[in-house]
């Protein structure tokens, strides 16, 4: 495999490595309403395990409310059922039709530990980014005992490595730095 194609595989794992750290920040509340809360919610329906945000309209009719309503409303029990037991710490209020969720205002406890655990997935994050480097170090370093480039190109593409790298570190502290911001503001 020539080298451009290995820095371009792994920029692109590193991208996805920064879409998953951005999914799992969506689903830490800061005290307004956001229907990524909602997305690892799970309803058994007819035995198979439904994504709510599969079988519900989610909306948002005030700043730190989010309204639910299932398209099929014989499921409107199972899904308040699914809400409680999840680890979201809100109480939905069911009124037959639709279940209103109302995010309680944080205290400076409670955002202090979620920017705890945005910092705490911004590592993992930054974790998963020096794995894929160290995946990319490898296979340039088998290209270049294979022959597929000298050892002049070598240094070269680790350089280029290694900012790329330094790319995506950088990128990953700017979207724990802004959602950071986000909880410590509320």
């Amino acid at each position: 495999m020539a080298g451009k194609d290995i820095l371009d595989k792994n920029k692109n794992r590193m991208g996805k490595a920064h879409e998953a750290l951005e999914r799992e920040l969506g689903s830490i509340r800061a005290g307004r309403a956001n229907a990524a809360l909602l997305d690892r919610i799970e309803i058994s329906y007819y035995g198979a395990p439904t994504p709510l945000n599969q079988m519900a309209s989610i909306s948002i009719p005030e700043p730190r409310v989010l309204l639910v309503t299932p398209f099929d409303k014989s499921v409107l029990g199972d899904v308040e059922q699914a809400i409680l037991t999840s680890d979201l710490g809100i109480n939905p209020a069911n009124d037959g039709s639709a279940i209103r969720l109302v995010i309680p205002q944080l205290t400076e406890e409670t955002r202090k530990d979620l920017a705890k655990n945005v910092k705490a997935e911004g590592e993992k994050a930054k974790i998963a980014v020096r794995n894929i480097r160290r995946d990319m170090m490898d296979d340039l370093k088998k290209g270049n005992k294979k022959g597929d480039f000298n050892d002049d190109e070598f240094h070269n593409l680790e350089d280029q490595a290694q900012k790329i790298t330094d790319d995506a570190i950088k990128k990953v502290d700017e979207i724990v730095s802004t959602k950071e911001k986000e909880v410590l503001a509320g």
